[in-house]
């Protein structure tokens, strides 16, 4: 029973008084079914959205139904903060109980009795409907909403740590020569479910307010990045295993006039290992990577991370070949044929196989601006619209090619492999390749000079003219 004392002068207001009694009442029975009955406290804990809304419409409605004009509101905001405090112990409960249920079906979904087991597409379904279920369930109050999102965080971090201890690695998580093992398969099927986590939660949070996004995203992150992982090292090994197959371009005579010296009936050797390679990786591999056609697998961006690492992988592919076949010295008019060839047969084997190339960019305008260089003639090369699409590095590089012997090029005069070369490159922006390139045209000067000879090759003065403007550049991008 509330017992309203009389007024004395300078106590509250009447209406703060029975706001006070009030509130005081009513914390005494939360405090009551929190601590004395069980089977109360549990019905409250579970309801604990339904208290909360019932609580605040309370308030909202006495605040209502006194709104008088030129009258104080009835209850002020330390009575509004007075009253939610009273149920704090039950969202408490509600936030640990929310945590607790999502972790155990973490926990279920990778025991750590079984280290190298993967959830089933149903269990993974199961696990997301539950977070859109406590979503759900407080989504009209907005911070109660950010309570359990913080509490979804922990959970999806769990997920990842979880997840990225069954990673399976070595050796048979990186062949690619032959069918997909069971290491890989796993790790695939690891990204996938990862992959739709990612997608169906952030697709979930995408109607909330920005702020549900922010408290999320670095444990979504931490899911994407698990996923990315678990399928990178395979990416990697194939990008090495073609790679390699480009590197044989070096073995290959292109200096002859033969045009069919080192080729078979579909073209050069080492572009055939690199079709079928190319083509054994889709069938095998990209083909357990690619969701069905009704998923919704993809990243925020719209790209999935089968598609990004393809993407990536293709366009290095294109690069790298641009680039040795920049370095390919001697070359004759047929093997520039042979070279435009095996241009055109890694065009069709990438795009049928593992992106568009059109979609590529830089790496795609570079391969076709390559073929027409190869038979530029030299006089007009200087004002090419070739020039464009081409970085500066590659057009030197084929210079060589043109020049007479005694220009050495980097290759030569550093005595280092093409693959020790490539790796170079890879580190280097196009200031520093050209400075390498320069000392060997000053090497060149200087044998002629110590000749006495003044007629230099018209590749000296080109070579000059295409490479003085990145004399003064800031590193930049990667050279080819």
């Amino acid at each position: 029973m509330i017992v309203i004392l009389p007024i004395q002068e300078g106590d509250p207001m009447l209406t703060d008084r029975v706001w006070d009694a009030l509130v005081k009442a009513f914390a005494s029975q939360m405090k009551s079914a929190f601590t004395a009955s069980s089977f109360v406290k549990e019905i409250l804990v579970l309801g604990y959205p339904k208290l909360l809304s019932m609580v605040e419409n309370l308030i909202e409605r006495i605040l209502r139904d006194t709104n008088v004009k030129g009258v104080l509101p009835a209850i002020k905001t330390e009575g509004k903060i007075q009253m939610l405090a009273t149920i704090e112990s039950f969202q408490i409960a509600y936030l640990a109980h929310c945590l607790s249920s999502l972790s155990d079906l973490v926990n279920n979904l990778f025991p750590m009795s079984s280290r190298g087991s993967i959830p089933s597409q149903e269990q993974i379904s199961r696990f997301i409907s539950r977070i859109q279920e406590e979503i759900e369930a407080v989504k009209l109050d907005a911070h109660l909403t950010l309570f359990v999102l913080r509490e979804i965080g922990k959970v999806l971090q769990l997920l990842a740590e979880k997840a990225e201890y069954q990673i399976s690695t070595g050796p048979e998580a990186r062949q690619v020569t032959g069918p997909a093992t069971s290491s890989q398969v796993k790790n695939i099927a690891l990204c996938l479910h990862l992959q739709e986590v990612h997608t169906r939660i952030t697709a979930l949070v995408s109607g909330l307010p920005t702020v549900a996004m922010e408290v999320l995203s670095p444990s979504l992150g931490s899911i994407y990045g698990v996923a990315f992982d678990s399928v990178t090292p395979l990416f990697q090994a194939m990008l090495d295993r073609l790679e390699s197959c480009i590197l044989q371009i070096h073995d290959q005579n292109f200096g002859g006039e033969d045009m069919n010296a080192g080729m078979d009936e579909h073209g050069s050797r080492y572009m055939e290992e690199v079709q079928k390679s190319i083509i054994h990786f889709r069938s095998e591999f990209l083909s357990k990577l690619l969701p069905p056609s009704s998923s919704h697998f993809v990243s925020v961006s719209g790209e999935s991370i089968c598609a990004r690492l393809t993407r990536k992988m293709a366009a290095r592919v294109l690069t790298f070949f641009v680039r040795h076949a920049s370095l390919v010295r001697p070359l004759s008019e047929s093997g520039k044929l042979r070279l435009t060839r095996d241009m055109a047969e890694l065009e069709l084997v990438v795009g049928q196989n593992l992106f568009q190339v059109e979609q590529l960019g830089a790496p795609y305008r570079a391969l076709r601006a390559l073929k027409p260089l190869f038979f530029q003639e030299t006089t007009k090369l200087g004002s090419s619209p070739l020039l464009q699409d081409l970085p500066r590095s590659v057009v030197l590089h084929h210079l060589y090619s043109r020049a007479p012997d005694e220009l050495e090029s980097p290759l030569q005069r550093t005595k280092l492999t093409p693959k020790q070369y490539s790796l170079w490159l890879d580190t280097q922006g196009e200031e520093q390749i050209w400075k390498g390139i320069k000392a060997t045209l000053d090497d060149y000067a200087a044998k002629i000079s110590a000749r006495g000879d003044k007629e230099f090759s018209p590749v000296y003065p080109l070579m000059l003219q295409l490479g003085s403007p990145l004399a003064g550049n800031t590193p930049g991008s990667k050279g080819y």
